[in-house]
């Protein structure tokens, strides 16, 4: 929550520079106008301005969708890996099994409250911590296990599940990094400024209308509002939560 009000914050300043800025252009094509210059509909200058926004704007909301649907994949890969690890805890000795099951319970609940926790640092880092020295436990445990059962099964079909296991967790704390770097949204948050006084500017001469002064900043900051969020799907308003029910659901099936 204090993530989308400190979003909403700045792009609330950057809304009221742009209706500033927009004020400051129409005076400079008012003075403009009464110097006796003649005045352009349309300048190449703001051509390249407008397109370069647009072209930030477009590929900052593309990238962020991808990554959104990435980061739903990851979860539901994850659960797919963590359910077949737990079958295949069949092929261990019996005696065997029932250690290994509750470390892999402790080992879920681990994962799903390193996410569930996100807003908390410092449960989150615990959480994660503690997930890496269960990973340690569980490999520790699958080889004491495959090596007391002297059959190939374990070593053929279940640790490599584990891997798989173990590997899909650092691919997702990656994705939790990975973001346009910060010059990008910087840019993007000058261009807009920049063509605001163009827009102010190309107002000059005619009956200025409150609507669409607030209308163009407006658009522009509330999808730069909604980027943002969609760039961080664990702490602002659009949210990546719902998949994780999918990762629940094989804790739940843990019986």
């Amino acid at each position: 929550m204090w993530f989308a009000l400190d979003n909403l914050f700045i792009v609330s300043v950057l809304f009221c520079a742009m209706l500033a800025l927009q004020q400051v252009g129409w005076r400079l094509g008012e003075r403009h106008l009464r110097l006796g210059g003649g005045k352009e509909r349309t300048s190449p200058a703001e051509g390249a301005v407008y397109g370069l926004l647009s072209l930030f704007l477009a590929f900052t909301f593309s990238g962020a969708g991808t990554r959104f649907e990435a980061r739903r994949h990851l979860i539901v890969d994850e659960a797919n890996a963590i359910g077949t690890a737990w079958l295949r805890i069949d092929v261990l000795p019996t005696a065997d099994q029932s250690h290994l099951r509750d470390l892999f319970r402790q080992y879920v609940d681990a994962r799903l409250d390193r996410y569930r926790l996100i807003l908390d640092g410092t449960a989150a880092d615990a959480a994660k911590a503690r997930a890496l020295a269960l990973q340690d436990e569980i490999w520790s445990a699958a080889i004491v296990a495959a090596n007391r059962s002297d059959h190939t099964p374990p070593f053929t079909v279940l640790l490599p599940a584990l891997n798989a296991m173990f590997d899909i967790t650092t691919t997702r704390e990656a994705s939790m990094h990975l973001h346009p770097p910060l010059a990008v949204f910087i840019m993007i948050g000058l261009l807009a400024l920049i063509a605001s006084v163009f827009a102010g500017y190309g107002m000059a001469g005619q009956t200025r209308s409150f609507v669409h002064n607030v209308a163009f900043a407006g658009v522009l900051t509330l999808s730069l509002f909604v980027i943002v969020d969609y760039e961080f799907p664990r702490l602002g308003l659009i949210r990546v939560d719902a998949a994780d029910s999918v990762l629940a659901e094989v804790r739940r099936s843990m019986h």
